[in-house]
């Protein structure tokens, strides 16, 4: 059989539309997990919500970037490590849909499966066992490590699957050893360029065959809503998360 890996969508309903469609036409693809940090950084939301909340064969676990959002909605305490982009996620806590918010509180932060004997973890990032039920307040997700096989090694040390599969940071990392492989296929929403990354994952007897896609795409709409919406802490989120690329850069091209 073979299953998707998606993550770090980040509330750009156009490369998952891009994405899911390639899915689709694919054929062969059963599922689709879906590693968190859906919404926030871009500004579309709820029609990300709508698109991955509206299939039965996609199975969501929750980022850093849901949670904290969620804080805000449901009047819980917000992590102090990301007061640097509080307005931005008060902005997406407003915007919310409500009937979403229910939805995503439901949401697991791990899902643990089981193919043809090998087990496989999805999780956003690496957590201590101590804080895998710790609030978002309290920073559970281990502190970002460069991409390597070595870092990626230390990392989940304790861990014993045959495949990891995780997001958080934007980077694809694609590393394994005789024992497990660990895999990140990169943020599908966040990219320096008009491509949308994700993984297509063949399970077999004797273990798992991964191939990484990029899925091109428009994203000048995308990229020129942030001015028209204001959507608070646009300049820093241009730069940073779409490698500079502007609403005014497109329209001189």
């Amino acid at each position: 059989m073979k299953f998707a890996v998606i993550t770090d969508v980040h509330g750009n309903a156009q490369a998952l539309r891009t994405v899911l469609a390639e899915i689709d036409a694919a054929g062969d693809i059963s599922h689709i997990y879906c590693l968190g940090d859906m919404i926030a950084i871009g500004h579309e939301t709820n029609r990300v919500l709508e698109l991955l909340f509206g299939r039965d064969d996609v199975s969501m676990i929750t980022g850093n970037h849901d949670e904290a959002v969620l804080a805000l909605a449901a009047g819980r305490e917000y992590p102090r490590s990301h007061l640097h982009v509080l307005a931005h996620h008060q902005w997406i806590a407003d915007n919310l849909e409500s009937g979403y918010i229910g939805k995503l509180e439901k949401l697991p932060r791990v899902i643990r499966e089981e193919f043809n004997g090998h087990r496989v973890l999805f999780t956003h990032y690496h957590m201590e066992n101590r804080k895998v039920k710790a609030p978002i307040s309290d920073d559970p997700f281990s502190q970002i490590v460069e991409p390597d096989l070595d870092n990626a090694e230390k990392m989940f040390s304790g861990h014993n699957e045959r495949l990891i599969c995780f997001g958080h940071h934007h980077p694809q990392h694609f590393f394994q050893n005789d024992r497990t492989i660990y895999l990140n296929p990169g943020a599908l929403g966040c990219n320096h360029k008009s491509e949308a990354p994700y993984a297509v994952i063949k399970a077999k007897n004797d273990g798992f065959d991964v191939e990484i896609k990029q899925a091109v795409y428009d994203n000048k709409i995308f990229l020129e809503a942030y001015e028209e919406l204001q959507v608070p802490e646009r300049d820093f989120i241009l730069r940073i998360f779409h490698g500079g690329q502007s609403s005014s850069a497109l329209k001189e091209e």
